[in-house]
């Protein structure tokens, strides 16, 4: 039953991702807890994997389009495996709830801004 909700959640994020521009984390990682029952850091981790195909994908698609700025995606892809490599270390030595309530703050944050900018 574990891979049917897994297809479903990829499927579902791929859509709302590809609707809405909403990254991969904010739907998997809740989705990977609550649906799946992975322990958050494990969600996280997960999510940063599953991402890869995605990320290829839509960056080849976009390619094509011509919309991709080469510089811009090697600096910012660069400098983002950095911050990625730091933050990994920080949720491994954090505790799972620190962890999950930092993510909360985040969603929380998330909402609001696009609650805001859609009112504005």
């Amino acid at each position: 039953m574990t891979v049917v909700y897994a297809l479903i959640l990829g499927f579902g994020a791929g859509i709302l991702s590809g609707m809405f521009g909403v990254g991969g984390g904010i739907l998997f990682v809740p989705t990977l807890s609550l649906v799946i029952g992975l322990s958050h850091l494990s969600a996280e981790a997960t999510s940063l994997a599953a991402i890869i195909p995605v990320v290829a994908l839509g960056a080849w698609q976009q390619h094509g389009y011509g919309n991709v700025r080469i510089r811009a995606a090697l600096t910012i892809g660069i400098t983002s495996a950095l911050g990625v490599a730091g933050g990994v270390a920080l949720a491994t030595w954090l505790s799972g709830r620190t962890l999950e309530r930092l993510f909360a703050c985040l969603l929380l944050a998330s909402a609001a801004r696009r609650a805001w900018t859609a009112r504005h």
